[in-house]
């Protein structure tokens, strides 16, 4: 029991970091309805920006993380001008192939440029011990970074008016320009914060786990089951998915071995697509 409890405490920590890194892909769909497939070499690049920026320019990691979170916005509306605004209303086909040619051309610069030899971030906040179950300082506070990160969202989305902007564009994108709202900035902006949050993630990631440019594929994988769970289109759903699958990963390798970890995950992605399309938060 002991052994399950502290299993569960930390799958739930990184299942705050999956869910963080889950809202970035949730929040691009439910604006502009476009499947990111750079998704995962976003937080891949978010990886090495946190390990270069803490490494040669000697930044505290936390405190580059906001380095990290400007760059993934500033590179996403980059992205969006480039790979997705002349392909919007195009069939869902086209945005598909433009976003993956992103994803193409950053692994394949990635690898020329860092090989796919694995980085470490030699990073650690000690551990803290509650009873039966100790955790590592960087996990709790990667997750507390995540809660915040997911408050601040909503706090953007529902109280100021780019948020506001944002939600009526995903609403109803030819009514909200009959109302006077730029629909192309803020189209470009939901698409970088989309970026920012999954170059955050990665950063965080990096803070416990080693990578190369390869990693984001795994948590990208995992931010689709996440958002399918959660509901599409719903970032406070992605943050719920995000706690169910971690617990998941937590509690399964108690009872089996670890590597039926990845098959429990996407039976169930299979399972919820089949029985809830819509996800547990999503709409009818």
């Amino acid at each position: 029991m002991d052994q399950l409890i502290a299993s569960l405490a930390d799958g739930l920590l990184l299942g705050f970091v999956y869910g963080l890194a889950a809202m970035g892909l949730t929040l691009i769909f439910g604006v502009m309805d476009v499947i990111n497939l750079g998704h995962g070499p976003i937080i891949a690049l978010g990886m090495f920006s946190i390990f270069f920026l803490s490494g040669a320019v000697g930044l505290y990691p936390y405190l580059a993380l906001l380095v990290v979170a400007m760059l993934g916005l500033l590179f996403g509306v980059v992205m969006y001008f480039v790979a997705v605004h002349r392909v919007l209303d195009a069939p869902h086909l086209s945005s598909l192939l433009s976003t993956f040619s992103v994803n193409m051309m950053i692994i394949g610069v990635g690898t020329a440029l860092l090989t796919t030899s694995p980085r470490n971030l030699e990073f650690s906040m000690g551990s803290f011990q509650f009873g039966p179950v100790t955790l590592l300082g960087t996990r709790l506070v990667a997750a507390l970074i995540a809660v915040l990160a997911a408050a601040g969202l909503y706090l953007f989305l529902y109280r100021t008016q780019p948020g506001k902007a944002i939600r009526a564009v995903a609403n109803n994108r030819a009514a909200a320009e009959l109302m006077g709202i730029p629909s192309t900035q803020t189209l470009a902006l939901s698409f970088g914060i989309g970026t920012m949050l999954a170059a955050l993630s990665g950063g965080l990631i990096a803070t416990f786990f080693s990578f190369n440019i390869l990693s984001g594929a795994t948590y990208e994988l995992k931010s689709f089951v996440i958002v399918v769970l959660g509901g599409l289109g719903n970032p406070t759903g992605a943050l719920l998915g995000g706690l169910i699958l971690g617990a998941l990963e937590g509690i399964v390798p108690v009872f089996i071995p670890v590597s039926w970890v990845p098959v429990i995950e996407f039976v169930l992605f299979v399972m919820i697509l089949l029985v809830r399309p819509t996800g547990l938060m999503g709409g009818r």
